[in-house]
């Protein structure tokens, strides 16, 4: 049996737990998350996380083979339901995360579903990580 068929056999199960399993963690979250301590975390990952850790996550993502790097792409656009990016709440905190890996570390053959990705969650383009850009 291909390999391609054996994957298409579980994919049908597979989108089903993962949207009943993500829909239910969204809902949690919708409910039980207050907005003070969503923007709390926001802030703290924005201002108090240092830029060199960040750089660091982001190194060790353009480590990973191109078909890796893809393949999340793909599962994060097919198999993340529509109700997360329904989830204020949680479209927010995919957003506030996301917005900081670059353009560059997308392989090219996922270009297309890295901007269904950026769309369906609002994900904002960050302008500059250089810090010679931000000194000048």
């Amino acid at each position: 049996m291909p390999l391609r068929k054996a994957i298409s056999i579980f994919q049908p199960p597979a989108r089903f737990v993962s949207h009943k399993v993500i829909s239910l963690e969204v809902k949690a979250v919708d409910r039980f998350v207050p907005d003070r301590l969503l923007l709390f975390y926001l802030n703290t990952l924005d201002k108090r996380i240092p830029p060199k850790a960040i750089d660091g996550i982001i190194n060790g993502l353009d480590k990973l083979p191109p078909k890796v790097r893809s393949s999340l792409i793909t599962a994060a656009d097919e198999f993340v339901p529509d109700t997360v990016a329904c989830s204020r709440k949680v479209s927010a905190i995919i957003s506030g995360v996301y917005k900081y890996i670059p353009d560059r570390i997308i392989p090219p053959e996922s270009i297309e579903n890295w901007a269904h990705v950026k769309s369906k969650f609002h994900i904002p383009t960050l302008l500059s990580r250089d810090r010679r850009a931000v000194e000048t």
